[in-house]
Order: structure tokens, then sequence, then C-alpha cells
């Protein structure tokens, strides 16, 4: 994979623990250059053939990667952000006028209250377990044998919702077994594996403040069942970036542009 040379700007790359996303900015602050690959068992790797052939001023990483990136000085001169400062300079930078960031990723879940500028003000992240992640959806999907990138379709075609009262992977995944021992359709199961991701995430959103618009960043901003019932839940504006999975990537560029230029 050879990418197109850049001489100016700042990148971002957000190492996450499924993928990871690389975005470059122009001296400007317009994205020039976009790129994702699937993290494996070797990061440091993957990071070396997304960068091949960048050349920019600064890049800032973030993600749970972050320190092993600069530790090996893969591309200098470079720094660090947590993944909550890049989440709410990417929403801000995407959406100015959102007040709360929410990212469900593969192992984490981060609810952001947003001032001006990309300002923190409030945050609530769980990164203690799998529950509610892009992780406990795939395990389910596995589960069910639903390819993961359908699994969203797929519980939008239930005809009732079921209760799955463990948020816990594996007690969820022997619930999910129990009850199409009992009958129960797949399509309903998978309705309530969404429920439940979504009534955790609506209790971190109310602990946080949720103010509107709020902008669903991360991998599981793809799956349209939990984008529909968060729109139920909340009632108000959800803002879903055409590439939701960016925006930490495109927080951390901005970052380094702000700083270069500071």
């Amino acid at each position: 994979m050879l990418h197109a040379e850049y001489t100016e700007g700042a990148a971002g790359i957000d190492i996450g623990s499924r993928s990871i996303e690389l975005v470059v900015l122009s001296p400007t602050g317009e994205i020039t250059h976009q790129a994702k690959v699937p993290t494996t068992f070797d990061p440091l790797r993957q990071c070396r053939e997304i960068l091949t052939g960048v050349r920019v001023r600064r890049i800032t990483a973030t993600g749970y990667g972050r320190k092993l990136f600069v530790k090996n000085g893969i591309l200098n001169p470079c720094d660090a952000i947590t993944e909550i400062q890049a989440y709410a300079l990417g929403a801000a930078k995407l959406y100015p006028e959102a007040r709360t960031v929410l990212d469900i990723g593969g192992q984490d879940t981060k609810v952001i209250s947003l001032g001006s500028e990309g300002r923190v003000l409030k945050f609530e992240m769980n990164d203690r377990c799998a529950a509610g992640t892009g992780k406990f959806l795939e395990i389910m999907a596995t589960s069910l044998q639903v390819p993961i990138e359908e699994f969203g379709d797929f519980a939008l075609a239930a005809d009732k919702q079921v209760q799955i009262s463990s948020m816990c992977a594996v007690f969820a995944e022997s619930e999910a077994t129990s009850l199409m021992g009992r009958g129960e359709q797949p399509q309903n199961i998978a309705m309530g594996l969404h429920l439940a991701i979504v009534e955790r995430t609506m209790a971190m959103l109310s602990r946080v403040g949720l103010e509107q618009p709020l902008c669903f960043a991360g991998g599981v901003a793809h799956n349209p069942c939990v984008v529909n019932l968060l729109k139920e839940r909340i009632g108000g504006r959800i803002i879903v970036p055409e590439q939701p999975d960016m925006v930490g990537a495109l927080g951390a560029a901005m970052h380094g542009a702000l700083r270069r230029d500071s």
C-alpha cells in the first residue's frame, strides 16, 4: 500500500483495539488524506503500513496504542493525547454546534460534554470490560451466526423486544443461548442485545448531562439499529458523521495543527 507524499500540515493517528485510522490536514486545516487498516496483533507494523509515503510536520497519536507509537518514534516529531481530547476536538471541528459526543468503539464507550472550540467540560468512560461496546456486539453476532456488518439490520427485522438482563458478554451469550433454546426468534434476541447497549449508554449520557445536538462517533455508529434506538430514546437531533470512526484521528491531527501554530 502506497500513499501520496505530504510535506505540509499535521497528521493524527488513532490506534484503537480493532482498527487504526489516519487523517492528514493541510496547513489551512482541510483534510487531504484519510486511511484505515485493521489493528491486528502487530499494531506497530500496521502503523508503519498506513504511514507509508506520508510526510508531515507533526503527527499526534491517540487511542489505546498512543504511548507505544510515541515510544517507538515511528514518525517524528510526534506527541500523544487522550481519546477524550481527540474526540472532543474532532467533533468540534466537524460540528461546532455539537454539545455532547458519544463514542462507542471496540473496547470502550465514552461520553463527553463539550464547551466551545472542543473544550471538555465533563466526561465518563467505560473501559473496564466489553459491556456495551463493539466487542460485545461482535461476540453476540458470532453467537447468533450473523456477520457483524449485518447485525444491526438483522436486529431491525425483529417483531418484538425481549429483555436481556446481563451486559457481561459471557452471561449475555448464555442468556441468548437460553432464549434460542426456548424458541425465541434470533432477530428478537439481537434487538434485545442492542436495547441493552442503548440502555447502558443512556445511563452514561444522563450522568454526564445530555445536551443536544449529540455527535455519535466511533465504529458502532455504523450500526443502524443502535442509531435508530438512540434517536427514539433521545427524541432529538443526533449527528452521525459520514465516517464516524475517523473522528478521533481528526481530533489528534487538529491538536497537532494547533500546537504547531501556537
